[in-house]
């Protein structure tokens, strides 16, 4: 758990800096922004393309994955749907709940808690010891899927904010091609897989996904072409052929940039906002409220894989897909830029800040789960 810690440590890091960087060098840390944006994508694809690398895929038995795909779907609208309602019953006007814009806007900030950060659980699971387990490999599946409902779900949200528009039905194009090729060439594209390479994809992919926003916006600003880099570099990962052996200098690297990731998903939390006149000790009871919602939406697979696995590790899998990071992150920042604002985003930003936190205690609770399987 030394590496758990660690990681857990680096996180409250790069979370802390998050808040008292734009206070103290606002000049800086708009220049570097962009910068720690593009690393952060950089880390986060060298990471995905491992796990891609690491993928199992049985063709035989797609059933499965079809499974697989509606747990995660739940695990991506449960958080989101209890969030949602919350928001607009608790936290929203008296009588907003009959109007449009109060359940727009809160299904837009809500989308935060949805996606799990498939990043920071990966790593963190194999940081823990647990890469070889049954919670680890499902984990990994429902996590990738996690991520692609969160983008998928956008997709209407953003239509009923901004309209119509082509960038969308681009995006969910983009993700269907991405999803064939992995499938297709699972396993056969013979390229080199040492630490340097890896990395150097990596950059390339994030490269490309930046070019294609950039050009995207200045044709819209409104609506981007705005596709996360873990889905391409997961594909990547899949169609490389096995075979390659880890060196030593494979394993240094990848826990360097591990490392380098936790501060980055850190100092990618947007800066606080102010409570108003609500008060901090309502605040705190909505953000624990929430947290917990959100948290309870991710437990359906406890239910799930009852011929697979016991009751600990499918206890152990709901509470893997706790963890919460960048992409979170990015959510909040699309809904403050369609000038949605007050209490929610407050309770939004700091549930998510509070899930970040508990992370070394989400794996914790993992690995006790799983260290001793009931009879």
């Amino acid at each position: 758990m030394k590496k758990v810690l660690l990681y857990s440590a680096l996180l409250l890091m790069g979370l802390a800096l998050s808040q008292v960087w734009p206070a103290l060098a606002p000049a800086t840390h708009g220049t570097a922004l962009p910068v720690l944006k593009f690393l952060t994508m950089v880390c986060l694809g060298y990471l995905m393309i491992q796990v891609g690398r690491e993928f199992e895929i049985d063709k035989s038995n797609i059933r499965q994955y079809g499974w697989d795909y509606v747990v995660a779907a739940t695990a991506a609208a449960f958080p989101w749907i209890f969030t949602a309602v919350y928001f607009v019953f608790v936290l929203g006007p008296s009588g907003g709940w009959a109007t449009k814009d109060a359940w727009v806007d809160s299904l837009l900030v809500a989308r935060f808690s949805a996606p799990t950060s498939a990043g920071i659980l990966f790593s963190m699971l194999a940081a823990a010891g647990l890469a070889a387990t049954w919670v680890y490999r499902k984990a990994r599946v429902l996590a990738i899927f996690d991520d692609l409902d969160t983008v998928l779900f956008m997709i209407p949200l953003k239509i009923l904010v901004v309209g119509m528009k082509w960038q969308l039905a681009a995006i969910a194009v983009i993700i269907f091609l991405l999803l064939w090729a992995a499938w297709k060439h699972y396993r056969r594209w013979a390229l080199p897989t040492s630490w340097k390479w890896t990395l150097a994809y990596a950059v390339g992919l994030a490269a490309v996904s930046e070019a294609i926003y950039v050009s995207s916006k200045l044709i819209d600003e409104v609506a981007p072409v705005h596709l996360e880099v873990l889905l391409p570099a997961f594909a990547l990962g899949c169609v490389m052929a096995a075979g390659h052996e880890e060196t030593p200098g494979d394993r240094r690297a990848g826990g360097v940039l591990t490392a380098a990731f936790m501060v980055l998903v850190g100092l990618s939390m947007p800066v606080l906002v102010g409570v108003g006149t609500t008060g901090w000790g309502s605040i705190l009871g909505h953000v624990v409220a929430v947290t917990v919602l959100s948290n309870l939406g991710k437990m359906f697979s406890v239910f799930c894989y009852r011929r697979e696995a016991t009751l600990r590790e499918r206890l152990a899998v709901s509470i893997g897909m706790f963890p919460r990071g960048e992409v979170g992150a990015g959510v909040l920042v699309v809904s403050l830029s369609y000038g949605i604002g007050g209490t929610a985003v407050t309770v939004a930003m700091l549930s998510l800040a509070l899930n970040l936190v508990l992370t070394g205690v989400f794996i914790a609770a993992v690995k006790k789960l799983i260290a001793k399987k009931a009879p």
